[in-house]
Order: structure tokens, then sequence, then C-alpha cells
């Protein structure tokens, strides 16, 4: 089998309704959709869902990554991924993105030519895994009702963004907690939001809130304020934007920076990358997480793969698709009462997406 085109495709994701978190708000998403055409009877479909906050990109350079990628590939065997993988790696420098929805195609195709969903490929630890879904920034009260809604749906975890005035965000957590009860498994992702003093006044203030998990308190590259935190912390602390790739969980990992790490298929460069930093994170002895960003169905399909695969990645917050209004791969992973489930079609799912690339 040899790839014969690569189409790439833009495209402008509504929201249901805009949302903030510590350092923006965001009123709509952009998607960069890949397909791998070849000689034989299958395409492979990926998706990167850029953010410059985070990964570095702008969709512009995501495109620009993914059509640099794309040439390359071109004649490729699909199936040789560390061949295809080790030859964008040089056009996907600072596009972690880009990568990753190369990575997607690539591990899609595998799954189409095997007659095998990709999770099964990869392992098939589980076949199903709870998701938190995220309640954003916004006034305390009406937090906590988004929060109750969510629970009647329901959904077991609740990730609550702050990262504001510590008060405020602690008046918030504590009518969380009363409104969902004791029962449901509450996060914290304060986005990089404060500093030392701030973030040990939060956590003091949140020792009787049965709190699962405090997200990037400190900024990325403050690894020593993270580690004081972690060694003094009664919750669980938790990289996000402090882990970009492979060097970074080294790096976290080494130094015994935090308790546990995000894992997100866009900051790592995809499902090659994220194996490679989960195994990093095992030899630590962290749990994992698997997150997301805005990202049609198929990345999330692709990070819920992932997170069936292996026996550490034992949280999921993959939501990022479900305040999308025109997603074009709605229906690539199935959410039953708070839980996903992955389509056993082959793959990841989804055989084409016409509609996309006509």
């Amino acid at each position: 089998m040899k790839i014969t085109r690569v189409d790439v495709v833009r495209v402008p994701l509504a929201l249901t309704e805009p949302y903030t978190i510590a350092y923006e708000t965001v009123d709509s998403a952009e998607n960069v959709f890949v397909r791998l055409v070849t000689d034989g009877p299958h395409v492979g479909l990926g998706c990167a869902g850029p953010d410059e906050g985070v990964t570095g990109e702008t969709v512009d350079t995501c495109e620009a990554g993914i059509r640099a990628a794309a040439q390359r590939l071109v004649g490729e065997d699909p199936l040789r991924i560390a061949r295809c993988l080790e030859a964008i790696q040089p056009l996907c420098v600072g596009a972690p993105a880009a990568r990753a929805a190369c990575d997607m195609a690539l591990h899609d195709l595998l799954g189409k030519a095997a007659g095998l969903p990709v999770y099964r490929l990869l392992g098939g630890y589980r076949s199903s895994i709870a998701t938190s879904i995220t309640v954003y920034i916004g006034e305390p009260q009406a937090m906590a009702e988004r929060a109750r809604a969510f629970v009647s749906q329901g959904f077991t975890a609740i990730k609550l963004k702050g990262g504001r005035a510590v008060d405020e965000d602690l008046e918030a957590l504590r009518l969380m907690r009363r409104a969902v009860g004791p029962g449901i498994g509450l996060r914290f992702d304060a986005n990089q939001g404060w500093d030392l003093k701030q973030t040990r006044r939060f956590i003091a203030g949140a020792e009787a809130l049965d709190l699962e998990l405090l997200e990037q308190p400190l900024p990325r590259g403050h690894g020593p304020g993270l580690a004081t935190i972690t060694a003094d912390s009664t919750v669980p602390i938790m990289a996000d934007e402090s882990l970009i790739g492979l060097s970074d969980a080294f790096r976290l990992a080494r130094g015994s920076v935090v308790n546990m790490i995000n894992i997100k298929l866009m900051k790592v460069g995809g499902l090659d990358s994220a194996l490679a930093v989960n195994a990093v994170a095992r030899a630590a002895g962290y749990d994992v997480m698997v997150g997301c960003m805005d990202e049609s169905a198929i990345a999330i399909a692709a990070g819920l793969h992932f997170a069936l695969a292996r026996p550490n990645v034992l949280l999921a917050d993959l939501d990022g698709h479900l305040d999308l209004l025109n997603d074009p791969a709605a229906g690539a992973v199935i959410l039953r009462d708070g839980v996903l489930y992955p389509s056993e079609e082959p793959g990841f799912g989804v055989k084409d997406l016409e509609t996309v690339f006509a």
C-alpha cells in the first residue's frame, strides 16, 4: 500500500457558547483535517486542534506544517508508521498538533488495514472510561448549578476551571461540592493562573472539599515551584502546560515535580509520542489523565483509544467535542452516562469525511 495523495482542509467549528479560562475567552474553534488517500481501499483520517497558548501553533502554522508533512508522505507505505513519522518529524518542529493529525491518520489507516479498532491494536486494556466534563469560569453560583446539571446527565467527574482570585475559586469549589454531593469527583484546573503563595492558599482552603487533583497551578517553566508545592500538598498536583513532549516527561519524572500528568495528543504530537510519554510516566509511578483541546470527535476518538490501551491512564478529560455545533465527525465516540465508549469499527470508526473533503 502507498499513499498517493494527502488532502488538508481547515474547518471552522462553532461553539454552543463562549467560555472563559484563566488566560483567555474563547468563542470559536478551528480544526485542520487531514486525509491520507492510498492506492488501496482505505483512507486514513486525522485532525489537529491547535492552541497557540499550549502547542505554540496558530491554525495557519499548523496547516502549513501538515501540508509540508503531506508532501513528504506521498509515496510512503502508511503501515510503516515509525518510518513515516520519522520522515515528517523535521517538518513538524514546533508544530505538535500538525504531527498529531498525521499520526492519527496513519493509525487510522493501520486499524482499517488490520480490520481492528486502534485501541485493540495498541493494547486494548479496557473498553470504556469515564470522562470529566468542564465547568468554565463564571459566577460561582452559576458554576455550581451547571455542575449539578451535568451530574443529572450522568457525569461522575467535574473539572472546574479557575486560576483567578483564590477566594472566588474557593467559593465556586465550595458551592459546587455542596451542589453535587460527596460522591462526585471534583478536579480543579488553574491554567497557570497563580503564584506560589496563591497556590498554597487554595490548597489550604480546599482540604475539606475532597478534591481529586489540582492541575497546573503555576506557569510553565516554574518547575522548582511546582516541586515545592507537590512536596507539601495534600492534593495531588498534575502537570499540563508544563508537559509538551518527551523531554518534559523526563524532566518532571526525574525531579519528582508533580504527582500526575495530563497527556494531550495535540501537545505531544500524536499517539506514537503519547505512548512514549506514558511509558516514562509509568516508570516514574505517575498516574495519567488524557486530555484534549477544542477538537472534533475524531481527534477525541484518538485520545480515547490511547486511554483505553494503557493501564496507568486512569483518568479522562475528553469533552472538547461536546460543545461543537457542526462537527463533521460527530459520532466517532459514544457517550453514555458520563462514560466514553469507542466505535468497534476498524481504525477510529469514521469511514470517510466526504463533506469535509468534497
